[in-house]
């Protein structure tokens, strides 16, 4: 038995040998191997998702430099520990050790907001003898910017980040982070460069020598059709980066909107409420019950791990086949993946339900409005009287009113998020087509950029649970808590809604004896009816 047993194992082991030496190389990993990296914006959400990934799956890594300004009395090195410490790393510091990743990343201080990146001369010319591919995604995402800070920031950064990329030694590849939302006039964006609103170089200039007052002032004059300074900066950017491309080799990839993760490391992580996780969060909490939008139009968006995988693929399919004709990556889902607003508001409204959010201030409602009166009154009745009411309650009781500030922040929100909820932008998407070919099994496997496999309401629930624990540190246990308070602001909602029609009824038989007799006559058919039935 034993030798059989034996004799029969050997085939099997043969088997498996074959299997292994059948899978298919991680060529992305090799390209990217060996490299030293420069990132900018790696304390962002991207940016960071990008960072674990180039250090989970990237084994043969030389380095990563972080460009990292110092904030609130925190150093650089002392901002890198905080990303660390982040959930986002667990995976990777199981697997390789806290001591491993501090080895492989060192944090630069700097900042694209100043002149000459803020760099030390000694920082700039180690960056110039060692780097290889330069990852440039810092910006500012805020919509509502200062024209003046914006410009020095998404556009002058990029124009010194391209200043030095030219100084770079043994530079493979400068890759521009962009958005797909930055050529808002073209309702279908090609892959393709663009002419920029204005001239880069131009208004790098005026907001240098100008007064902020005098630029704010003449702002919507600069901006001209662009409704922000955030398309109006992303714009000139690109522009900077085209006019590299005979110098440098250089690539711009257009994600669209980045939301939390879908797979891996963590599912539904996410640092921040911009996007859909924060009317998720807004509408879960009871404080948004009206938006003013087209319920059938659609948003474009992008899982974080998603739009990593995209950017390393973009990475290899440049330096690996030297396909230097691809220059332009529209990084979207909206081709394949159509959610209206409504199925948003739909499935966020059951999940929350599920997974309720503790103190919710009333039961989550409310509806999408295609009228922008009806709209207006929504948020004096449902949003402002509310929180006048809320807040002197707060007042009386000793705390510090807060919703009144809420209900601000929201109404400004709204001013950004109408203009793109009522609009709508479709994206090729030929040239990340064109890489899936390319892409074997195990690369397929590691660097996902397709969504055959989404269940979008396990991936909406892990956003969710996920902004619960890590945005608002509402941990698992606290949910039967959360249920009951739901529960009861369940029927305090159903309370308030039929004492509201009862008073509405009562101030219409105050004032008009017709409309008293039709009550009356109606009661009585009613009254009539049920006796019958009875």
């Amino acid at each position: 038995m034993k030798r059989e047993t034996l004799e029969e194992s050997v085939p099997s082991a043969a088997m498996e040998q074959s299997k292994m030496n059948d899978v298919e190389p991680d060529r992305v990993a090799e390209t990217i191997g060996g490299r030293k990296i420069f990132v900018t914006g790696g304390t962002g959400f991207l940016g960071k998702v990008l960072i674990e990934k180039l250090l989970r799956c990237i084994p043969k890594l030389d380095h990563i430099y972080i460009l990292v300004r110092p904030k609130k009395g925190k150093d650089p090195k002392h901002r890198l520990d905080e990303i660390f410490n982040s959930p986002l790393f667990e995976k990777v510091k199981a697997q390789k050790g806290l001591s491993t990743l501090q080895k492989k990343v060192t944090a630069i201080c700097g900042d694209v907001a100043l002149p000459g990146l803020g760099l030390s001369p000694e920082d700039r010319k180690m960056l110039i003898e060692n780097i290889n591919i330069v990852y440039h995604g810092a910006a500012t995402v805020r919509f509502d910017e200062l024209l003046k800070k914006a410009v020095l920031l998404n556009t002058r950064g990029t124009k010194l980040m391209l200043d030095l990329a030219k100084e770079i030694k043994n530079l493979v590849l400068f890759v521009h982070i962009s958005t797909a939302y930055c050529h808002l006039e073209e309702k279908i964006l090609r892959e393709k460069p663009y002419p920029p609103p204005a001239d880069p170089h131009q208004v790098i200039k005026c907001v240098e020598w100008m007064d902020d007052d005098v630029v704010e002032a003449m702002t919507d004059k600069i901006l001209g059709k662009l409704p922000n300074t955030y398309a109006f900066t992303k714009a000139l950017s690109e522009s900077l980066v085209e006019e590299s491309m005979s110098h440098i080799p250089c690539i711009i990839l257009r994600p669209s909107v980045i939301i939390p993760i879908w797979k891996e490391p963590l599912p539904g992580w996410t640092d921040n409420i911009n996007g859909p996780t924060g009317l998720l969060i807004g509408a879960g909490k009871g404080v948004i019950r009206t938006m003013y939008c087209n319920e059938n139009g659609y948003a474009d968006y992008l899982p974080v791990d998603i739009a990593v995988n995209g950017i390393l693929l973009a990475t290899w399919n440049f330096i690996y086949f030297k396909d230097y004709e691809k220059r332009v990556f529209n990084m979207t889902s909206s081709a394949e993946f159509q959610i209206t607003w409504a199925e948003i508001i739909n499935r966020g409204r059951k999940i929350t339900q599920q997974l309720p959010l503790n103190g919710v201030v009333w039961y989550p409602g409310g509806s999408l409005k295609k009228s922008r009166l009806m709209h207006n009154i929504c948020i004096l009745f449902f949003h402002m009287i509310p929180a006048y009411i809320i807040d002197a309650l707060l007042f009386l009781a000793g705390y510090k009113p807060i919703m009144c500030r809420v209900q601000r922040r929201i109404n400004k929100g709204f001013e950004v998020f109408e203009y793109y909820a009522n609009n709508q932008w479709d994206f090729e998407n030929k040239v990340v087509e064109d890489i899936r070919k390319k892409i074997n099994s195990t690369e397929t496997k590691k660097y996902q950029v397709h969504g055959n496999d989404m269940d979008i309401d396990a991936y909406f629930t892990d956003c969710i649970h996920a902004a619960r624990i890590y945005i608002l540190k509402e941990p698992d246990e606290t949910l039967p808590a959360a249920r009951r308070h739901l529960r009861i602001m369940y029927w305090v909602d159903v309370i308030t809604k039929i004492l509201f029609f009862v008073f509405i009824i009562y101030l219409l038989a105050s004032w008009s004896e017709s409309f008293r007799t039709l009550l009356t006559t109606g009661m009585t058919h009613v009254t009539k009816g049920l006796e019958n039935m009875l």
